[in-house]
């Protein structure tokens, strides 16, 4: 932990944030004015916007050279633009992780910081609440009380980007290099003393979510089969099920034959229920191991997670 002034870098991946970044920008700067302690740094990363939101953000950076822009060669995805952000922000003391859209208020961060100081390398933000209705809010849900009970190592729940890395646990991030990227699955695999902060996570400041429901559908996804082997170790359970329960019947046949009691004799919707029944678990099986050899063909293939366009002249 430095005793001087620290560097605290706030990597902030951008998709369509036009409407939202006058806000950022305002409530940055204030954050900045409040707490001049810190050496702030703040990296938006670009991934492939089609409206003016490189535009803005290095028109704000002529202004203050503390907000700097990296645009990545197309949209590669929030997970990329994240993991682009924080190799750009390595050699600062801390990296602050949070979305654009305001959720997670900036004037937490003195809090994450704070906790930093006392000696935590990892800081979670940690909701309380959030504002979300509807499908996407019976999806988080869902998703934040189920997902922490099947995966491997313990993720703690109701958390997600917003939070704080110091120096080891950044360096130690920066060697993750997989392409299927669950930010707070490869957070808690890294380890290092842990700190929570709660919040509550507020209603988006302008504009629509940059993430559709699909995409956040492929993120639980990719974090469920990323960080659990429960898909292939019930595919294991279910057939020593079937089979004994196969064997079992085949044993009480026998032993009716041997002792000449009468057996009626399968009929066809029996044998067609048992068919489709068997079909439809290989079925099942072939697509989960689908899913987890799909992951396996992406990162033998070792391209880059993501591509940095050059800097504007």
């Amino acid at each position: 932990m430095p005793d001087s002034t620290p560097t605290v870098a706030i990597v902030i991946p951008v998709f369509n944030e036009e409407p939202v970044l006058p806000e950022l920008f305002a409530r940055l700067g204030a954050l900045f004015a409040a707490n001049p302690g810190t050496a702030w740094r703040v990296v938006f990363v670009n991934d492939g916007s089609r409206d003016r939101s490189a535009e803005m953000i290095l028109a704000k950076g002529s202004e203050d050279p503390r907000f700097e822009l990296v645009e990545l060669s197309r949209n590669f995805g929030f997970q990329s633009a994240l993991a682009a952000g924080l190799a750009r922000a390595g050699g600062v003391d801390a990296a602050v992780t949070m979305d654009a859209d305001l959720q997670d208020p900036p004037e937490l961060i003195p809090q994450l910081v704070a906790e930093w100081r006392a000696g935590a390398e990892v800081v979670r933000a940690v909701r309380r609440s959030r504002q979300e209705t509807g499908v996407r809010r019976l999806g988080f849900d869902l998703f934040h009380s189920v997902f922490g009970r099947l995966t491997d190592i313990p993720i703690e729940s109701n958390t997600g980007t917003f939070g704080l890395l110091g120096r080891p646990a950044l360096e130690a991030f920066s060697q993750l290099q997989e392409r299927h990227r669950f930010f707070p699955g490869l957070r808690a695999w890294i380890g290092f003393p842990t700190a929570d902060v709660l919040y509550d996570r507020q209603e988006r400041a302008a504009g629509q979510p940059g993430q559709t429901f699909r995409r956040l559908v492929r993120y639980a996804v990719d974090g469920f089969f990323s960080f659990s082997y429960l898909p292939l170790r019930f595919l294991t359970y279910t057939g020593v099920f079937v089979s004994a329960l196969g064997f079992a019947l085949g044993l009480f046949f026998i032993v009716k034959r041997l002792l000449g009691i009468e057996t009626a004799t399968t009929g066809f919707t029996t044998l067609v229920s048992l068919v489709t029944f068997l079909g439809g678990i290989q079925l099942i099986g072939i697509g989960v191991l689908g899913e987890y050899l799909g992951r396996v063909y992406d990162e033998v293939k070792r391209r880059p997670i993501y591509l940095v366009k050059p800097p504007r002249r």
